[in-house]
């Protein structure tokens, strides 16, 4: 009943005080028949909040999200199944689903004319820029009377979630010469000469040679089909994102670490799509995905879920432990923030773990406004092939500009 009163609403509480009014005005005037009219005002809101109070509602709610996994700024749809499964009929519900910032406002929806068996489905949308694993719900439920004297609040515990992935940028096919198990170019041109009967072909991809196309397979389907090389060693890739906070500047979704997580999916998502197994490793050597599936048509999502959550790491050194367990041999792309000399060691042993080392060096004082230079140069000097990027520098140019390097040379 406590709980009844303290949810009058402002109609409801200036009945009671009309109701209260009048009494007191009868009484002092002897007018019988206005505190009749007084008593019935204060006892319209008073009865109304002890029958909502013990009123038992049992309403069902069932919250999905499609699809669960989406990118950075595209939309997915939430979808509320409610049902009153209870005997006692509602005037009207007051819906508002809790959302975080990053997705919104928070949706708010009014239904009419619950009764019991009463079932309605609402959807809505919710769209956000910013990468994460954000929560949904719960549900919090606002039941009133149809004549907006009380106003009770319930909530359902129950939530749901939806992975937001960073954004990724197409890039172009670029020679990867090393990227197999065994030593460089040699081994590479060995997969690439595999019996007819390691040969398959798959659908053509923009960026594909057309030297591999696979023109017998072609007129068969109708389309064009290249060549797969299915190779007796899978090639694999590591994605090594430098995600130190130390190494990076700016804040929020604007920061030179956000660019980096995109970046890391971009060149990931790539990779696997050219039928690379690919992992993501972090600045503490810990592996946030494990290898890829070698098969370019299975699904990214684990890779772009491992970024989606990926957190600034408070180590202020790069670490390469994982190099002990991943022997020698593959392609390694490392997505760089700040490097100082006490990170040499380390760039060094990545450098040495395979044919054509790949750097994609960011220059993270760019993003607070006074660029200083990536780390590009040194990098080159160490045997990298490495690329500077800054906030401007569109990824698939960057990444044009890996591919038309020889072998390693000058950064720009």
């Amino acid at each position: 009943m406590r709980e009844a009163l303290a949810g009058l609403t402002l109609r409801g509480r200036a009945f009671v005080a009309a109701g209260i009014a009048a009494i007191v005005c009868a009484v002092l005037l002897g007018q019988p028949a206005v505190t009749r009219a007084g008593v019935l005002v204060l006892a319209l809101p008073l009865v109304t909040a002890l029958v909502l109070g013990r009123s038992r509602y049992r309403l069902a709610l069932v919250r999905s999200v499609s699809p669960g996994l989406v990118a950075a700024g595209q939309p997915a749809r939430v979808t509320l199944s409610i049902t009153n499964d209870g005997r006692t009929p509602s005037g009207v519900l007051l819906l508002e689903d809790k959302v975080p910032y990053a997705l919104g406002t928070r949706p708010r929806f009014v239904l009419e004319g619950v009764r019991s068996g009463w079932h309605r489905q609402v959807t809505y949308q919710v769209r956000s820029d910013v990468r994460g694993r954000h929560e949904i719900g719960p549900m919090q439920v606002r039941i009133t009377d149809p004549f907006g004297l009380v106003e009770l609040g319930r909530a359902f515990r129950s939530t749901s979630f939806l992975t937001v992935t960073p954004r990724t940028v197409p890039l172009p096919a670029i020679p990867l010469s090393g990227s197999s198990h065994g030593s460089g170019d040699q081994r590479h041109r060995a997969f690439a000469t595999g019996s007819a009967e390691d040969v398959t072909v798959r659908e053509y991809r923009r960026g594909d040679d057309l030297r591999r196309v696979h023109w017998p397979s072609s007129a068969r389907m109708g389309e064009l089909m290249v060549r797969r090389e299915e190779q007796p060693w899978q090639a694999r890739a590591t994605v090594v994102i430098d995600n130190r906070v130390s190494a990076h500047r700016g804040q929020g979704a604007g920061s030179s670490l956000e660019a980096a997580v995109s970046i890391a999916a971009s060149v990931a998502t790539h990779l696997a799509h050219r039928g690379f197994q690919v992992r993501l490793v972090t600045a503490n050597a810990v592996e946030h995905a494990v290898w890829h599936d070698r098969d370019a048509d299975r699904n990214t999502g684990p890779l772009l879920e491992s970024l989606a959550v990926l957190q600034a790491s408070p180590v202020t050194r790069l670490d390469a432990g994982w190099l002990a367990e991943a022997g020698h041999g593959g392609l390694v792309v490392a997505v760089l923030g700040a490097v100082g000399e006490a990170d040499a060691p380390v760039l060094r042993r990545m450098q040495s773990h395979t044919a054509v080392p790949l750097a994609l060096a960011l220059d993270v004082d760019a993003w607070t406004g006074r660029p200083t230079g990536s780390a590009a140069p040194a990098l080159a000097a160490r045997g990298w092939r490495a690329v500077g990027l800054g906030p401007q520098d569109p990824l698939d140019v960057a990444w044009q500009e890996l591919g038309n390097r020889a072998g390693a040379g000058a950064a720009r």
